[in-house]
């Protein structure tokens, strides 16, 4: 457990003590290396190896136990009362197609911002029938928390959705009679593509290189299209998985101002960020639809998603909303807040972090892969292949265990699609995603002899 601590101490230090020591050991049992009923170091043996003081390991344990991940009992130790996640490294599919983070979220940790939510949620007016983009404390606590970390905003500014998907959604029906199309890049995030397709507004790719679509590019299909919404994952773009810097991203905003288009800004991995500057929000106020969520950063199970529309546009987004769902279930956007309040939040984040970075290092490592796009860690790797080859083999990956998803569902106009996004944070534990990326290995070996 040395290691693991060592490993992280640049990355949590703006972490409690006791939290990076609590964190360490949840994620030891997650990994398996510590299973239901086994007994943990003793605190001394723990503070050694961390490096810690007696103190912190004490404090740790307790916070553990109450979250119901450990329990003491005097004389004999402490003991795990729980798996922090299934191991399933023996059998089943191992599932690279969905872009979810583990279960870094503990059953203490749940009960904790669950008893906070409840008690808050009783006491809405109405029973539970209140504003429909979230109540103003809701918005203020989230917004706050968003607005420290990515780009500032107020409560007044948001609209609570049910996951960054409706939020998208939200956007582009917002946009449907002002724009004549979607701009993205050749591959692109499943969801958008089917969120503008419903409304019926074509999607058409602009060029890229490995840092965004290229601003000429770009200038030249607006100025044929029209007014159009521009589509931008400036951070680990999916599937492709680089990060936009903030002079393209200046330029990309430049541009659309010139030719009267909208940006619809895609944040929801803005957690993996390395390249500081102002978002396409701050660059183009006025213009962008900025959208985010809880899911891929906490968790998908509370589906808390955030739509930050221009000012011009909040009420049309706020009509739509009602028309739909008359806002996110209160108790989940309670629960959320809650995930705040409690310091829950952000004490995953950092968390999930490491854990990125560790897999995108084991990837690189057996896929003998070259220098990645985001060395710092990220949810998924792009692997680029033939685009013939890359269907074959996620079709022949699906018989030996292995599951990827289609790259054809990821393909923005005629040219297919030319690799396999790899979804390395969704197994349960590094060494599911061991299996399945040893799996993949085989398989690429495989094709290379029979090329051969």
């Amino acid at each position: 457990m040395s290691d693991t601590i060592s490993s992280q101490s640049a990355d949590l230090s703006g972490v409690a003590v006791h939290e990076r020591v609590a964190n360490a050991v949840v994620r030891a049992i997650a990994e398996g290396r510590y299973r239901a009923g086994d007994k943990l170091p003793t605190h001394r043996a723990l503070a050694r190896e961390m490096s810690v003081s007696i103190g912190s390991v004490t404090r740790a344990i307790d916070t553990l136990s109450a979250r119901g991940v450990v329990s003491s009992e005097v004389g004999r130790g402490t003991f795990v009362r729980q798996q922090a996640a299934p191991t399933g490294d023996t059998q089943g599919f191992v599932d690279l197609s969905i872009n979810a983070p583990p279960p870094l979220v503990s059953a203490g940790q749940w009960a904790e911002a669950s008893a906070l939510a409840n008690e808050r949620a009783l006491l809405l007016p109405n029973g539970g029938y209140v504003d429909f983009t979230g109540t103003p404390a809701q918005r203020a606590i989230i917004a706050n928390w968003i607005g420290q970390r990515r780009s500032p905003m107020a409560a007044d500014d948001i609209v609570l959705v049910n996951g960054a998907q409706q939020g998208l959604h939200l956007a582009f029906a917002a946009l449907k009679d002002v724009v004549r199309a979607v701009i993205t890049e050749g591959a692109s995030f499943p969801g958008a593509i089917a969120a503008a397709g419903i409304l019926g507004l074509p999607v058409l790719p602009v060029a890229r290189d490995d840092e965004g679509p290229l601003p000429d590019a770009l200038a030249r299909l607006l100025a044929e299209t029209g007014p159009a919404a521009v589509y931008l994952t400036p951070v680990c773009q999916n599937p492709m998985g680089y990060e936009t810097g903030p002079a393209r991203r200046a330029e990309l905003a430049r541009v659309v101002a010139d030719k009267g288009g909208y940006i619809v800004e895609d944040d929801i991995y803005g957690v993996y960020s390395t390249k500081p500057g102002p978002l396409y929000r701050d660059l183009l106020a006025e213009r962008t639809f900025f959208v985010t969520s809880f899911s891929k950063s906490l968790t998908p199970l509370i589906r808390l998603g955030v739509i930050a529309p221009p000012a011009a546009f909040m009420a049309s987004v706020r009509r739509r909303m009602r028309a739909e769902s008359w806002g996110l279930p209160p108790l989940t956007a309670e629960l959320g807040a809650a995930m705040i309040e409690t310091g829950i939040a952000d004490a995953v984040l950092p968390v999930l972090r490491t854990e990125a970075l560790a897999r995108l290092e084991m990837t690189r490592t057996i896929l003998g892969l070259g220098a990645m796009p985001m060395p710092a860690g990220a949810p998924h790797v792009w692997l680029p292949l033939d685009p013939l080859r890359a269907e074959q083999l996620a079709r022949r990956a699906s018989e030996a265990g292995l599951r990827l998803g289609a790259p054809s569902t990821m393909q923005v106009g005629p040219e297919p699609v030319g690799g396999l996004r790899l979804c390395i944070v969704a197994p349960p534990n590094r060494r599911q995603l061991e299996r399945g990326l040893r799996i993949l290995a085989r398989l690429l070996v495989e094709d290379e002899e029979v090329l051969v």
